[in-house]
């Protein structure tokens, strides 16, 4: 080969080789892994929880970044998810009662979709559980074979592994103590907690269940190591929400919306977080923020609709505050909001009529729940073990570092009126920032929804919220001084008003007394909600007979929101409404479904008349 030959086959390899799809060029763009547990507080020895055997997940957190303050949006999944999903509160969607099927608006995509269009192959295995109608195609692939594999040569995936073994359900089948791999006896059983032998059990099988979640854990990890794949993807474990034994998920407390969350940055990508790998730190994080945290790190464009805010990425924002809403669980109705901070939670209960453990059908399938509602009926609890079977205080506020379990109530403690009276305005400038549409009664959104989605409907030109959230503030305060606006706004133009002002003369009942005749006049109001809430306060005025009449006529709602409210009611009246038992064993003997919570509202009354 002479010179000229030589170089000239040398020039064109060089020009072909130059052509080529480079392996960094490949690599440019990070894949994301993300690895979802359910139903978990930060019970892993990463958090230096002792009785934790969470080997992979340590392992993970000591080469990546531990957040202390990393809480989820609501106590339970469907909500959360919903939230996630659309990086928005549910409570701002009408997507929070649990569970739900109501729409969103038609504009507002699900993170998933924004990321696939910037070339991402999407896989999801395998939980959905938005609380909303779904998008069928946001995913490439959604269900139990969903997998990265599944990707074109040389595209860059994100990918959820969603691992349900630690989800409230495993401990609803009994496992001998024989067989748990952690010791009952040496359960750390929280103060509110009676240590009965079914609540050491539970906390101890559940606890295994988080062992074998770690386990889980541990093969993902593994399979992304020996794919070659682990220096090129960014690895996020956290969970959907707290858990799992009473007072935890569904409820407000640290123990229900505080979770784990643990992020791995291989050295490349590592410029992504101002925290540094192999650190712990006290960031506040909402869960709502992972979609826009996603788009942030693959500099896709946030949708102006997201209320989440990136932690990870060129542009990052510091929180003060994560908040929490709570609704409808299930077959029973609840309004709880909630305002934390690095120092403090704050809790104000919107409903503080109704006790903290009210049945709710999956809930009591734990044997705990059952051992622990027989200890206080046989009077065997302390003070704080015995305050969950009670009406709660409106406002709640606990501070963390001397009080993790939320036991000690400081809202009437005159040192922290300061603190109190902040948290309490960040909580009502939060609600009316996001139009919180958890104030429209539900038979209301159930009606209203079949029109229009929830979030433009609040956002209407004439619709009041400011007037609907006000009277929901002053109505449920326990406060008789506001009873004179409560009983004026009884006239009010507005059914949500109307409604949230009977609430307060349910709650306010002697005071409210005076108007009796007014109220029974609302029993024939045009709003099924109204008609609820005026039978419940006319009940506690001894009008029995008028009460259940008129909740046996709400029982034909054509709503079902409508009709398992009307249930909720008769369920507190016990034999009183035993009249109206012929109609309820036809709701309870229809079809029991996922959503038809009417039907189980109705069995219980039922379980208990016969």
């Amino acid at each position: 080969m002479n010179h000229i030959k030589f170089l000239a086959i040398t020039f064109l390899g060089i020009t072909f080789l130059s052509c080529q799809p480079k392996e960094e060029k490949e690599d440019s763009k990070p894949n994301i892994l993300w690895i979802v547990s359910e139903d978990n507080s930060p019970f892993l020895g990463a958090y230096g929880d002792d009785y934790a055997t969470t080997p992979n997940l340590d392992q993970l957190a000591a080469k990546g970044i531990l957040y202390h303050n990393a809480f989820a949006p609501a106590p339970v999944c469907a909500p959360t998810r919903s939230s996630i999903i659309t990086g928005m509160y549910a409570n701002s969607l009408g997507t929070h009662q649990m569970r739900s099927n109501y729409p969103i608006p038609a504009g507002f995509k699900f993170y998933p979709e924004l990321v696939k269009a910037a070339g991402y192959y999407c896989t999801n295995n395998s939980k959905k559980d938005y609380n909303t109608l779904d998008h069928p195609d946001a995913w490439d692939e959604s269900g139990k074979e969903a997998h990265y594999k599944n990707r074109k040569k040389g595209q860059p995936f994100f990918h959820i592994f969603n691992f349900n073994i630690s989800h409230e359900s495993s401990i609803h089948k009994f496992v001998p103590n024989k067989e748990l791999k952690h010791d009952p006896e040496s359960a750390p059983i929280p103060p509110y907690h009676p240590k009965t032998p079914e609540m050491k059990h539970d906390w101890a099988q559940y606890y295994d269940k988080v062992e074998m979640m770690d386990a889980q854990v541990g093969k993902v990890l593994v399979e992304l190591k020996e794919s070659g794949l682990e220096e090129n993807t960014i690895v996020i474990y956290y969970s959907d929400h707290g858990g799992v034994l009473g007072r935890s998920k569904r409820f407000m407390y640290e123990s229900g919306l505080r979770v784990p969350l643990i992020v791995y940055l291989p050295e490349k990508y590592q410029h992504l977080s101002k925290e540094k790998v192999g650190s712990e730190t006290d960031r506040i994080v909402n869960l709502m923020d992972m979609g826009p945290t996603l788009l942030n790190i693959l500099d896709i464009e946030i949708p102006a609709n997201m209320q989440g805010t990136p932690f990870l990425g060129k542009k990052t924002t510091e929180k003060e505050y994560a908040y929490g809403f709570r609704g409808r669980m299930d077959e029973r109705f609840d309004l709880v909001r909630s305002v934390r901070n690095k120092k403090f939670r704050y809790i104000r209960n919107y409903m503080p009529h109704r006790i903290y453990g009210q049945y709710i059908e999956y809930l009591w399938k734990a044997p705990s729940m059952k051992s622990w509602e027989q200890a206080y009926l046989d009077g065997e609890l302390n003070e704080i073990q015995s305050a969950f079977w009670k009406e709660k205080p409106a406002e709640e506020l606990f501070e963390i570092s001397t009080d993790p379990h939320n036991v000690n109530n400081l809202a009437n403690d005159p040192k922290y009126t300061k603190v109190l009276t902040g948290m309490r305005t960040e909580g009502l400038r939060w609600q009316k920032e996001i139009l919180d549409i958890g104030f429209i009664p539900e038979p209301m959104i159930e009606r209203i929804s079949a029109d229009m989605p929830l979030y433009e409907y609040v956002r209407k030109d004439e619709f009041p919220f400011d007037r609907i959230m006000e009277t929901a503030d002053i109505a449920t305060r326990r406060d008789s001084a506001y009873m004179d606006t409560i009983i004026n706004r009884l006239e009010d133009t507005n059914p949500a008003v109307r409604y949230w002002s009977l609430i307060g003369c349910v709650i306010l009942n002697k005071e409210a007394r005076k108007v009796k005749d007014k109220i029974k006049s609302m029993t024939k109001d045009e709003e099924v909600a109204v008609r609820i809430a005026a039978a419940e306060a006319l009940y506690k005025m001894g009008e029995k007979q008028l009460a259940l009449n008129t909740l046996t006529d709400c029982l034909k709602s054509e709503y079902q929101m409508g009709r398992t409210m009307a249930l909720n009611v008769m369920d507190l009246m016990g034999e009183d409404a035993r009249a109206a038992l012929p109609q309820v064993e036809k709701i309870a003997s229809e079809k029991l479904t996922g959503l038809t919570y009417d039907v189980r509202a109705a069995k219980r009354i039922v379980e208990k008349l016969q």
